[in-house]
């Protein structure tokens, strides 16, 4: 009977500890979710540090818990809430200048330039900008060029050499195992299954390739040669002779101005201020910034426009904060149609594509959209394949110089391992009921009949996607073949052949937007808002959250070469149906 007792008051005890468990972290997660007039307290005579190590996204994400809006998110670390905060700095008198330090920073070629940009309008303001790296990987001297006093450390290292793209081949690879790829393509330029019918680049490839590595390349030295008043021929003989590969050279090279030790870089910061130099320096990092500022400039107006972020791969689905899925991309364009304020949408993409059921999903939500209200489009880093085929359809498109669009073809590819299994000794066998019961079968190579089929569907696929593009740039299906067959343009070359109507950041597609709409003061409202009823993930969201995000953790222990080959491998998986996708990695060194 006491045995019975002691396991009965063990189970109530437990019962106590998990109710107190969970309103404790009820009222940790109402603490932590609690908003605040100050998130952080500027002091006078501060220097803004434009700190990014951390992801960079166009949107930083919201998220609404219905049952618990005290744990609602929204974050303000996104690009735009950047760029937002560093026009705010310009005209803030606490803000004295900004600092670049020892950034390796975690974004895209284009998003570094919006940033860029923006710190050439704050030196408007008369403030300094200045930098300081221990090693300076090209991405981060591209943004630090623009400082009025770059410092590198005397032991320091420089990377100034242009850009390179990798890619490896796997036909022998495969001969070799047996695991084998089935391919089906249309477009010559469609190379991501390149690797696996050849051993070598195509020369279709490589001239894409090329020209649109040198387009990058070109923009980058432009905006470089302009801020360190170097001559391009010259810059390209730095680069080809690795002129800027130790502080020295750098400095001879005048790709810095000082060689120097930290310590030195933040007492010139204070000199500059008028600070005691036995006296700290007052900084503030960007990711509080950005919070503060958002609070500060935050205004109602009647009118609204609404900016909807297609960001990632495109899935079918719902999509996430990483992913474009019809379901949250349609909800937020529904939202915005049908809402009375919102007088026009700007859809801000920075994808590779994906699904291509999602990708027309998505097209047909734009086109009853765009019969309601102005639809304009910005493109971020990347607006390829699937992305293009949502960005056809706006009233206008606007595209960075450096991103990288187009890529209007369609591929199938199918894994084999017939010939491996043979190696293995497995066999397998089908028993059917009708002749086309066997779709595919991983251990049995396509026949005749299942190609024809394949093809077929992705054939009908590509004259849909042509056609998607014929109508929304208006060009005859000749002209739209002549820049299709999957070829990758940058922005600068594709509003040279009518794929982009304009060169510009998203500052300017709002100014499109508001005048297609006819109105001179709006606010923004920005989408997908991702809804959350699941309170135990909602903590444990909002811990993680207020600690470190997913990504730093992941980074922290898998490091970052890792980490990308597990983003990729977890987009395989959620990849189903046909596949409008750009042709192959984009990460360019």
């Amino acid at each position: 009977m006491s045995f019975i007792k002691r396991v009965f008051s063990t189970v109530i005890g437990i019962f106590v500890f998990l109710i107190i468990c969970f309103f404790g972290l009820i009222f940790l997660g109402a603490l932590l979710g609690s908003d605040s007039d100050e998130v952080v307290n500027v002091k006078s005579n501060s220097v803004l540090e434009l700190t990014l190590d951390f992801p960079i996204k166009d949107y930083a994400g919201k998220t609404e818990f219905s049952d618990y809006p005290f744990l609602n998110e929204n974050k303000k670390n996104g690009l735009f809430n950047i760029i937002d905060a560093i026009h705010y700095a310009a005209s803030d008198s606490k803000i004295k200048g900004i600092s670049i330090d020892n950034n390796f920073i975690n974004a895209g070629l284009s998003q570094t330039k919006a940033l860029r940009g923006a710190l050439l309008k704050f030196k408007e303001s008369g403030k300094f900008v200045v930098a300081y790296g221990d090693i300076y990987t090209q991405k981060d001297y591209y943004l630090s060029s623009v400082a009025d006093t770059i410092y590198l450390n005397p032991v320091g290292m420089m990377e100034f050499k242009g850009l390179y793209s990798e890619r490896l081949y796997f036909k022998d690879f495969q001969e070799k195992t047996g695991l084998k790829m089935e391919v089906i393509r249309l477009g010559k330029y469609k190379s991501a299954v390149e690797p696996f019918i050849d051993n070598e680049m195509s020369d279709n490839n490589r001239e894409q390739i090329s020209v649109y590595l040198n387009s990058l390349w070109n923009e980058m030295k432009q905006d470089i040669s302009k801020s360190r008043t170097i001559p391009l021929d010259k810059l390209n003989v730095i680069a080809d002779s690795l002129l800027g590969r130790t502080p020295d050279l750098a400095f001879n090279s005048n790709l810095i101005d000082k060689v120097g030790y930290h310590d030195e870089y933040v007492g010139g910061m204070k000199h500059a201020i008028g600070v005691d130099s036995k006296k700290d320096l007052n900084t503030v990092k960007i990711a509080d910034y950005s919070e503060y500022a958002a609070k500060k400039i935050g205004s109602f107006k009647k009118d609204r426009i609404a900016v909807i972020y297609a960001e990632g791969d495109i899935i079918y689905g719902e999509g996430d904060e990483n992913t474009v899925g019809q379901g949250s991309m349609n909800k937020s364009l529904q939202k915005a149609r049908n809402d009375d304020k919102i007088k026009a949408v700007v859809l801000r993409i920075n994808s590779p594509g994906g699904s291509a059921l999602a990708s027309e999903l998505i097209w047909r939500e734009i086109e009853l959209t765009k019969k309601v209200k102005p639809v304009i489009v910005s493109m971020g880093d990347l607006a390829a394949s699937g992305g293009y085929y949502i960005a056809s359809n706006a009233d206008k498109i606007i595209a960075e110089p450096t991103t990288i669009t187009g890529s209007i073809g369609v591929f199938g590819m199918l894994p084999n391992g017939k010939e491996f299994a043979d190696n293995m000794g497995v066999n397998a066998e089908q028993v059917v009921t009708n002749q086309n019961a066997v779709t595919y079968s991983f251990f049995e190579p396509l026949n005749d009949r299942q190609r024809k089929y394949i093809k077929e569907g992705i054939l009908d696929i590509y004259e849909l996607f042509s056609t998607r593009v014929s109508q929304g740039r208006k060009l005859t299906r000749e002209q739209v073949e002549d820049i299709a067959q999957g070829r990758v343009w940058t922005g600068a070359d594709a509003v040279k052949i009518g794929l982009v109507d304009e060169l510009g950041g998203l500052d300017l597609a709002l100014k499109y937007a508001a005048e297609a709409a006819e109105i001179e003061e709006y606010s923004i409202r920005e989408f997908p808002i991702f809804e959350e009823d699941d309170l135990t993930k909602a903590l444990i969201n909002q811990f993680l959250n207020n600690s470190k995000t997913k990504e730093t953790i992941l980074i922290e222990e898998l490091g970052v070469e890792n980490y990308k080959i597990l983003k990729e491998i977890k987009a395989m998986s959620q990849k189903k149906g046909v596949q409008l996708l750009f042709p192959f990695s984009t990460e360019i060194k």
